[in-house]
């Protein structure tokens, strides 16, 4: 049971970054037990000649800072270095049974596995199991199911290397399957189908570069202080050059409004503070397709005013900016009406180099001003000053994070938002550009290398020629399906390379129970996780090292290659010891399985590649010779290897050869039929600042104010009042769905919080069982883990809360 006295609830005032995250930093190197001489690879990472941070992918520079890592990096590494140890005395003293009971924390602080285990079902625990045999009965089992090879399931996490993702998207084709869903599928797979449709690629199309020559900001649904904080140094760079940040977010993230640089001296020593954002407009949950229709629809209707009026001459930018601070930087006055410009659009971009602009013009045109505010949450005169800004910016960039993807809107959502950079021709251009902020730090290189579901995607012709097989042609299953599955019994083994599927997933009470009922599970991981104690009838953990770990096989120390949400390839080269020397790497892993599982193949010859990573690399660019041309020699150069991206060009690889305008079907992004219901809240699901996706490294949300607990739900003072409840009240969420199924989650604690009326917010994953597997995209199939139609009722005595409370 929570012990209240050990939660707190308190504003947090100082900024993001600061000694606040110096000290955090601090805190879990003593607590991870972290060795000095471990602690000093910090000084390596995400650098030339070191290693690449497990957390976020944002891009490495090539003048890298003194101290290349934020403060989740650190905190991932610690994690990742810690002295504790998850051995075999550890499982001798615990069964399943009883580790089911524990929360995440609690099963990842247990420390590194350092052995492969296999479960007893006799004892109901894990038990050492030497590597030749874990591996000779797991193939053995695979083997037995492969006649129907869509029975199994190969799911890769977002941080496996290029070489060991390239391996296992092999070994999954050749034992006869396209399942190969991955962490994509839940967080920008909505970015991976509505880019290419709208340009022509599935990445965005900015460099760190672009940063320095841009003249606007436009930053969505993303939190940088707890997703990237080491993309507040480009944002902070541009505030000082006077570049207007403009964001639109449902909350006041504190990352969006101040920031002081850990590694600024001068900023340190004077508590000096960098106000961040221009103007925050707090878009409710759902609403981004609406505010952006209003942007479009107040720049169409001044170059049509323009136009009319056969008016010359800019306008005057600086008279955009009110000179006067508030809490949130400089505000933005509206343009005059008749200070427009001519050229409010880039007529010449849009007639050379896209298509559906006037059904595109002719849909906002017609938007309904009333339905744009409702459903955004913000004023015509707010969105028209963004405009205004917009009008006279010459290059201009747009970021956004999954609170634009995870919606069942999600492919519109981004959409939407290349639609408005397409109005003023800011694709293909220096200092302007989309920018996909994605998660986990290889997320966007494992699909470079194959691991897709979709045949389309995957180069089968060139894998069938030089691997001797014939690769599945049929449609694999995505991550969604892949719990579906598992739950109508399709789906009999499960190999995961990382994750940790059952806390990520939607439906968790529904995908566990099913996960229960596998026949074989294998995981290959570094900690224990929820997905490990819970397992099938028969069950392994393969542990393997870290990225920051040696990793010597038969030519010596290997080196891995990663590539970043700004599409740059990079080498990471490991300098710690193994954690056990019983350990393997990924590549080696996923090699032992192919060759127990599969006939042998000398176009394959997986032990020479385990053998030396060069070779791997070699196959990579065979394969793939226009993307990774040069990667073996360019991969430790400062900054990386970039990777060709066609729309970075004006080169348009879609069906109409042009970039495409595509309306949306709806002003908002969410479950459409719940938007009038006033007892409805859209619950958004967010991260803590102690916390990298499923990973829980406390319980600390710092910028919230949140200490002692993650079961708490945000709401604003009207929705609570409304409610006849008050801050503090203990309450129960649940889902409003129409499918039958009862989603409840108990326990919460109400913490008033600065947000838009109708909106709640809750942690990922505790909120996720709230999740419906059915509410997602509607395109892309990204769970829609960001306006989740709830009900929040007293809570019911007695629930137990444990699972998100401290102990």
């Amino acid at each position: 049971m929570t012990d209240d006295r050990k939660i707190t609830i308190t504003p947090y005032k100082g900024p993001a970054g600061g000694y606040g995250s110096l000290k955090s930093v601090a805190q879990v190197l003593v607590a991870e037990k972290v060795r000095p001489t471990s602690a000093a690879q910090l000084l390596r990472q995400n650098k030339p000649d070191g290693f690449i941070c497990t957390s976020c992918a944002w891009g490495k520079p090539a003048t890298p800072h003194p101290f290349e890592f934020c403060e989740n990096g650190a905190k991932a590494t610690a994690w990742d270095l810690t002295t504790e140890r998850a051995g075999t005395e550890f499982f001798a003293a615990h069964t399943l049974t009883e580790l089911e009971s524990w929360s995440d924390y609690e099963l990842e602080k247990a420390g590194r596995l350092t052995e492969p285990l296999r479960f007893n079902p006799a004892t109901d625990r894990y038990e050492p199991v030497d590597w030749e045999t874990a591996f000779t009965e797991i193939g053995a089992r695979l083997k037995a199911l492969q006649s129907d090879a869509d029975q199994t399931v190969f799911y890769a996490s977002g941080r496996a290397s290029l070489e060991a993702s390239f391996m296992y998207q092999l070994l999954a084709r050749i034992y006869g399957t396209n399942n190969l869903p991955d962490s994509s599928n839940m967080c920008h797979e909505s970015t991976s189908v509505a880019l290419p449709e709208s340009i022509g690629v599935a990445v965005g199309t900015v460099s760190l570069q672009d940063f320095e020559q841009t003249d606007l900001l436009l930053h969505f649904a993303h939190n940088p202080g707890t997703s990237t904080p080491r993309l507040l140094h480009q944002l902070q760079d541009a505030r000082r050059r006077g570049v207007p940040l403009i964001a639109f977010n449902p909350l006041r993230e504190r990352a969006l409004e101040r920031f002081t640089n850990p590694q600024s001296p001068g900023q340190m020593l004077t508590l000096d503070e960098t106000r961040m954002s221009s103007a925050i407009h707090p878009v409710k949950n759902g609403g981004d397709i609406a505010a952006l229709t209003g942007i479009c629809k107040a720049l169409i209707a001044m170059d049509d005013l323009a136009r009319d009026a056969g008016q010359a001459g800019p306008t005057d930018r600086e008279g955009l900016l009110d000179s006067t601070e508030n809490d949130a930087g400089f505000s933005i006055k509206a343009a005059a009406a008749g200070k427009t410009s001519r050229n409010i659009l880039d007529h010449d971009f849009i007639a050379e180099h896209t298509d559906g602009f006037e059904a595109f013009a002719a849909h906002c045109r017609a938007a309904d001003w009333e339905a744009i505010e409702q459903i955004s949450g913000l004023k015509r005169p707010a969105l028209e000053d963004v405009a205004a800004l917009y009008a006279t910016s010459d290059r201009v960039m747009a970021l956004y994070g999954m609170g634009l993807t995870q919606h069942v809107g999600g492919v519109e959502n981004v959409q939407m938002l290349v639609n408005l950079l397409l109005l003023r021709g800011n694709i293909g251009k220096a200092g302007a550009g989309i920018c996909a902020i994605r998660g986990h730090s290889n997320v966007q290189g494992q699909r470079t290398v194959g691991i897709t579901e979709k045949p389309e995607l995957a180069p089968l012709d060139m894998l069938k020629e030089r691997y001797d097989f014939e690769p599945p042609r049929h449609q694999g299953l995505a991550t969604v399906q892949a719990c579906e599955k598992m739950i109508t019994g399709e789906v009999k083994a499960f190999v995961a390379l990382g994750g940790n599927l059952l806390r990520a997933a939607p439906d968790q009470p529904r995908v566990e129970a099913a996960w229960r009922g596998l026949d074989l599970t294998v995981s290959i991981a570094t900690k224990l996780n929820r997905s490990h104690v819970l397992h099938g009838t028969c069950a392994y953990l393969l542990p393997c090292l870290v990225r920051s770990e040696i990793d010597a096989q038969a030519s010596g120390p290997q080196t891995v290659t990663v590539e970043s949400s700004l599409a740059h390839f990079h080498g990471s080269r490991g300098g710690v010891k193994p954690a056990s020397g019983t350990l393997m790497s990924e590549p080696a892993i996923v090699a032992g399985l192919a060759q127990a599982t599969l006939a042998a193949n000398p176009a394959t010859p997986w032990a020479a590649w385990t053998g030396d990573y060069r070779r791997v690399r070699a196959e990579i660019e065979a394969v793939w010779p226009a993307t990774f041309q040069g990667l073996e020699n360019d991969m430790l150069m400062p900054g990386g290897l970039v990777r060709p991206v066609a729309a970075r060009e004006r080169k348009w690889n879609t069906r109409s050869g042009k970039a495409n305008f595509i309306k949306p079907t709806h002003l908002f992004a969410g479950d459409v039929e719940s938007l009038d219901d006033p007892d409805i809240l859209q619950l958004i699901t967010l991260r803590s600042n102690d916390q990298f996706n499923t990973t829980v490294y406390g319980y600390r949300d710092r910028f919230r104010g949140v200490s002692g607990t993650r079961m708490v739900v945000f709401m604003s003072k009207a929705d609570i009042a409304a409610r006849g409840m008050k801050d503090g009240d203990r309450v129960d969420l649940q889902t409003a769905s129409r499918d039958g199924i009862e989603r409840i989650v108990r326990g919460f604690r109400i913490v008033a919080y600065d947000l838009p009326a109708g909106v709640a917010g809750a942690y990922f994953p505790e909120a996720n069982p709230l999740v419906p597997l059915g509410h997602h995209d509607r395109k892309a199939h990204t769970p829609a883990y960001k306006a989740i139609p709830v009900k929040v009722t007293p809570a019911v005595a007695g629930a137990d809360t444990a699972v998100g409370d401290a102990n």
